[in-house]
């Protein structure tokens, strides 16, 4: 989670108000009062914390194991939360859009972290592929809207120009890798469908196209050539 995101939902929260994190057991946010998440509670925090983990106010009694995605409604009420988290899980899910709809279902507002397409979409990132390995989909997140679009994401996405050149990532900011929604009462989730190779070539290649820094002035080109071969 973004620190700032983290830390306004510390200076905001009352004390009484009941959180649920889910999809937190590799980074659990310590604020949440249950946890939900395939994940078991002795194996939680495989790759860190959010925060300190001595203020975990969740328990073993208030960690529930269990698919998110399997179709049956989670063992909560309608309205039980106050504000629910979950934070860099929707783009590893295979459903999402259920989990969505299971979110707005159980609490009254939240916050959800997803990476922005200008990461996923950027050439060896973590190999020889576009993106992460394990994520499944392509997120827009329309904050006015209250709504998140998920695209699903097809091999395609390793053609160029479908894509950002390596070493793309290193330019964006902490606030240009995530992209995230704040909502209040509910909000809209949908999947894009499309059908054509067209479409999905126009997609992608247009959102390159439109977020592409400017070509290097020829000198700076050169510079950058020598620099790599001379490595």
């Amino acid at each position: 989670m973004h620190v700032a995101a983290r830390q306004r939902i510390l200076a905001t929260l009352p004390d009484d108000a009941l959180v649920l994190d889910v999809g937190g057991w590799a980074v659990p946010f310590p604020r949440a009062d249950w946890m939900l998440d395939l994940g078991s509670y002795a194996t939680r925090g495989t790759w860190g914390y959010e925060g300190d983990r001595e203020a975990e106010r969740f328990t073993e009694a208030r960690w529930v194991q269990r698919d998110i995605c399997d179709r049956e409604p989670w063992p909560f009420a309608d309205d039980q939360f106050d504000f629910a988290i979950c934070s860099h899980t929707l783009e590893d899910v295979r459903d999402p859009v259920w989990v969505c709809a299971e979110l707005a279902r159980v609490a009254r507002a939240g916050y959800i972290e997803v990476p922005s397409r200008l990461e996923e979409q950027t050439w060896a990132l973590q190999g020889a592929w576009t993106g992460w390995s394990h994520h499944h989909w392509l997120i827009d997140v329309d904050q006015a809207a209250a709504r998140i679009d998920f695209l699903f994401k097809s091999h395609a996405v390793h053609a160029q120009p479908n894509r950002f050149p390596a070493g793309f990532r290193e330019s964006l900011s902490d606030v240009d890798r995530i992209q995230s929604l704040w909502w209040e009462d509910t909000f809209a989730a949908r999947e894009r469908i499309l059908f054509t190779a067209e479409e999905l070539d126009g997609d992608l290649s247009g959102f390159v196209a439109a977020h592409a820094p400017p070509p290097a002035p020829p000198r700076a080109r050169w510079r950058a050539a020598i620099s790599r071969l001379t490595r």
